[in-house]
């Protein structure tokens, strides 16, 4: 029960994001091009019943990628994440009733063993449940110091892959600095209660990095092709957030022989991102 409940909490969070992004992005094509950045934008999103759909499935899914942090390692949680991509084709395909194509298919299931064999293989364990301020400064810098890179070298380049390659990598680590802060925010709200929970920096430094990650996102999609966003993006989550859950949680992963197929995994799963990046109608 130790693996299974933060993987069955974080696949659900990953259903739950794709289905909000679908959801999503059905709502704005109802919304005229030239409306996209209208003041009124949000207000006219709020009266499609598809937009609201959605942001009830984006709140669905922050409770249940807390739930996932609070219960197992991070660097076996935001790797899952890496299932948002082909679920939201899939969910796409589904509500479109188109079928996919057979080198869709093989790159969904690229992922998904991909991914299997990769944590396997690695085993990700421990979980560490507070981190000591001195511990986060450091990461914390150098964190923000390659995002601001980053976004400097992307928003310096003219729109197209560069540009959203480079932002999309830089929301990348906001989206995992904002997991590994909430993993410490969540055990203290479970061990001190509300008001610990509403004293902690860490709290608030979550929601900082989140909306970071949203501003990013935002203008990694409009800054170039999602061929080049989404697998800086969804690569990068999981990279940073392994690297974090190793670092600063001191979670383990298995080395030796072990490396062999765990690079395998990765391989595929890297395969299989780049190809449904490219797929025609990707959502």
């Amino acid at each position: 029960m130790g693996v299974v409940l933060p993987v069955l909490f974080a696949v659900c969070a990953a259903f739950s994001n794709a289905l909000a992004t679908v959801l999503q992005r059905r709502a704005a094509l109802t919304v005229r091009q030239t409306d996209s950045f209208r003041p009124g934008l949000i207000l006219d999103l709020l009266r499609r019943p598809l937009w609201i759909a959605g942001i009830l499935a984006v709140i669905v899914a922050g409770v249940g990628q807390a739930a996932a942090l609070a219960t197992g390692p991070l660097a076996l949680v935001q790797p899952l994440f890496v299932l948002e991509l082909p679920l939201a084709l899939l969910i796409a395909s589904l509500m479109t009733r188109e079928r996919l194509p057979t080198a869709q298919w093989g790159a969904v299931a690229a992922v998904v063993v991909g991914l299997g064999v990769a944590l396997m293989a690695a085993s990700p364990d421990g979980n560490r449940t507070h981190v000591a301020l001195d511990r986060w400064i450091p990461a914390l810098v150098v964190a923000a110091a390659v995002v601001v890179a980053l976004t400097a070298a992307g928003l310096r380049r003219p729109p197209g892959r560069a540009r959203a390659g480079c932002l999309g990598a830089a929301t990348a680590i906001c989206y995992a600095l904002t997991a590994g802060l909430m993993k410490t925010s969540m055990h203290i709200l479970d061990d001190g209660g509300l008001t610990a929970f509403l004293t902690a920096w860490q709290t608030y430094a979550f929601g900082a990095a989140g909306i970071a990650a949203l501003l990013l996102l935002e203008h990694a999609m409009q800054g170039g092709p999602l061929v080049a966003s989404q697998p800086a993006l969804t690569l990068g989550d999981a990279t940073a957030s392994l690297m974090l859950g190793i670092l600063i949680y001191e979670e383990d992963v298995r080395v030796g022989w072990w490396l062999v197929p765990e690079v395998l995994g990765v391989g595929l799963v890297v395969v299989g991102v780049l190809a449904l990046s490219r797929a025609e109608g990707a959502p």
